[in-house]
């Protein structure tokens, strides 16, 4: 079969194309801005890109054009596909339809975690040796790669999203997925442009637990209200708890890293890795938990992770000029920056920390959550925040009024370069630089590096 894919160069849309290519389908796409590292590794399979949208696009004659999120109405080829009547299907359905059945799935859901999570999962039954499927939002250093596909293997982990599957269809992605194992990492409001409260994305989440079966586990944390109310509504399958008054639980970390693991009270094992953060620990006891249900002893799934290298982009040290180092981190909701801060200055201790900041995502856009940053960022020494004034990643709000709480600490540019030229003026060597955003911020990264290593410097 011909496959069509509409918004190719997107995490997910991309690794549905390599797994579309595993699976023995001709797959070409398109996007708007066909662009590395995405491109290159689907120009790697073989996989012709096409630059834009355009309705000449329909010469082409695929059998099936499968559309991502990023295409709305008004879009020149699907408005053609439309007017022709050319056959078409969201992505996460054709996933769901065509890989997915017959497969033992295992979804990570969540607001945070999804993707370190799901990497976690998926190294744990690799180390068992069951060479598991995946498809996750992010780059595992572990498989170099963000998605997977053997047809002759019947496990795949999958990370579930609850972002809506296509603009003709507002269903959460994951509901398409049908899982036998589910992890509900946890849950709190994002996605402003999508969903109006909480209480529509518990809507979602009680969707995907009436997908799973009786004989499936549900792994979800202590003391979340919300998950609790996605439960009280209906819960066919088996739950398995982790965190405090859990059945599974994680000891204080010691100063590399390292903690125990607990089930019911015993002992089982001590993960020895150096990621950062409680949230680690409960991504790790939750991975721990769902991998156990597709055949994996908890023992070797603490030594697997003992051995997981973790994600690009999650406190991902980029480089260290003239004593400071460089870290990027895909944070963008306030909880998430809360957490990383919280795990990086458990490691630096006393050094200082600048936070650069890029509210990108549609929800930080929006200013939703704005009023909750200044708390959030209460861990930092200093604080960087870029927004953009005009563009599709402009703001609607005032980043210099939301962060006077924090004082002088904080300072707002919009003005890329000139923020650049600030912090590197500002860091002195021992300083840790942590840059949240979950896209490219201008690679601010490089500029960065090189602007510390100026001779202008001084």
């Amino acid at each position: 079969m011909h496959l069509h894919i509409l918004g190719i160069c997107g995490t997910f849309m991309g690794g549905l194309a390599l797994i579309a290519r595993a699976g023995g389908h001709r797959v070409t796409g398109c996007d708007a801005g066909v662009y590395p590292p995405m491109s290159t590794q689907l120009a790697e399979q073989g996989i012709e890109l096409m630059e834009g949208y355009g309705a000449d696009q329909l010469a082409l004659r695929p059998d099936l054009y499968v559309i991502g999120n990023v295409v709305s109405r008004g879009n020149p080829l699907m408005e053609a596909i439309l007017d022709t009547g050319a056959p078409y299907v969201s992505g996460p359905q054709w996933l769901g339809d065509h890989v997915l059945a017959g497969q033992h799935v295992l979804a990570v859901a969540g607001t945070h975690g999804k993707t370190t999570t799901s990497a976690m999962l998926a190294w744990i039954l690799e180390h068992a040796g069951m060479r598991p499927n995946f498809l996750v939002g992010g780059v595992a250093q572990d498989f170099q790669v963000s998605a997977r596909y053997d047809p002759a293997r019947k496990l795949f982990v999958i990370e579930a999203d609850e972002y809506d599957t296509a603009f003709f269809d507002k269903r959460s992605k994951f509901v398409h997925y049908r899982p036998r194992t589910a992890i509900l990492n946890n849950l709190e409001y994002d996605h402003a442009d999508i969903f109006p409260d909480l209480a529509a994305i518990e809507t979602q989440f009680h969707h995907l637990v009436r997908t799973i079966p009786g004989k499936g586990r549900i792994v979800l944390p202590t003391g979340s209200a919300a998950l609790d109310r996605v439960l009280a509504r209906g819960c066919w399958s088996e739950t398995v708890r982790f965190g405090d008054d859990g059945e599974w639980q994680a000891g204080e970390a010691d100063t590399d890293g390292a903690f125990a693991v607990s089930r019911g009270g015993d002992a089982i094992g001590t993960v020895r890795w150096r990621l950062l953060g409680e949230h680690n620990r409960l991504n790790a006891l939750a991975a721990i938990a769902a991998a156990e249900h597709a055949g994996v002893a908890p023992g070797d799934a603490i030594q697997a992770l003992s051995l997981f290298a973790g994600v690009k982009r999650r406190m991902e040290l980029r480089g260290t000029a003239r004593g400071v180092a460089v870290y990027d981190d895909f944070a963008h909701h306030p909880t998430a920056i809360e957490t990383t801060l919280a795990g990086l200055r458990r490691r630096v201790g006393d050094a200082r920390i600048l936070a650069v900041l890029e509210p990108r995502s549609n929800t930080m856009k929006l200013g939703t959550m704005a009023e909750r940053l200044p708390g959030a960022l209460q861990a930092a020494d200093r604080v960087f925040c870029f927004g953009s004034k005009a563009g599709k990643h402009a703001l609607g709000w005032d980043p210099a009024r939301v962060l006077a709480p924090l004082g002088d600490r904080a300072a707002a540019y919009d003005d890329l370069d000139a923020m650049v030229a600030a912090i590197a003026r500002t860091a002195q060597a021992g300083d840790h630089i942590l840059i949240m955003s979950n896209g490219g911020f201008g690679g601010i990264h490089g500029k960065l590096l090189d602007a510390l290593t100026s001779p202008e410097r001084p």
